[in-house]
């Protein structure tokens, strides 16, 4: 069933406007493979986000939780996500269980063609925990799918990290920025964007 979309003041919830539970919620992990850890990929943001999302991790885990890692599998043979790069494998931090389920795409979008949606609704899940990189690309485009789809989002925005990019016009902006602009497209239309510590109180 389609759920409406809350709108929070200024776009971020503050700890008062926060959903009060998250009931059975899935993680989804994207894109968390080793050439999204090469310096090869850029200045990026967030260096703490791998620990912030191993915590997650942990915790999702310990519940006996659903957990879902998204892996980006390039048409390009040229790209660090070819198939049979070491760059396409998992991070080790963040390797799948035998029973957590794998998703692979070839769009930044986890839910095309991947049988995401599927999945989660034959499970009965509505709602999400999503993480991963990077912010402004595969996260936002599954997010904004996500919360389309009628799926509740929440996005754990010290778990997620952007590269510096630049913009239409040629401006080079800082990756702190691009994360920024990313996140602030999300929260409220698409998803409520929290810290890690914030989704770790509204767990049930």
């Amino acid at each position: 069933m389609y759920q409406s979309r809350r709108r929070y003041h200024g776009g971020f919830a503050h700890p008062a406007q926060l959903p009060m539970q998250l009931d059975h919620p899935a993680l989804v992990i994207i894109d968390m493979q080793q050439c999204m850890s090469s310096p090869a990929a850029g200045e990026r943001n967030n260096p703490e986000a791998e620990s912030q999302l191993a915590t997650l991790l942990g915790q999702w885990r310990a519940r006996g939780a659903p957990v879902v890692h998204v892996r980006h599998i390039s048409r390009s043979p040229a790209s660090g996500f070819a198939p049979g790069q070491p760059g396409a494998l998992f991070q080790p931090a963040f390797a799948p269980r035998e029973d957590e389920h794998v998703v692979e795409k070839n769009v930044p979008d986890a839910f095309v063609h991947s049988g995401l949606e599927r999945w989660l609704r034959v499970r009965g899940i509505g709602q999400l925990v999503v993480a991963g990189v990077s912010t402004n690309i595969s996260v936002e485009c599954s997010v904004r799918s996500a919360g389309n789809l009628g799926f509740t989002v929440t996005v754990a925005s010290d778990a997620c990290f952007a590269f510096a990019r630049r913009d239409h016009a040629g401006t080079l902006r800082p990756a702190d920025e691009v994360h920024a602009m990313s996140l602030a497209n999300l929260a409220g239309e698409y998803a409520v964007v929290a810290t890690s510590e914030q989704i770790m109180h509204m767990l049930a």
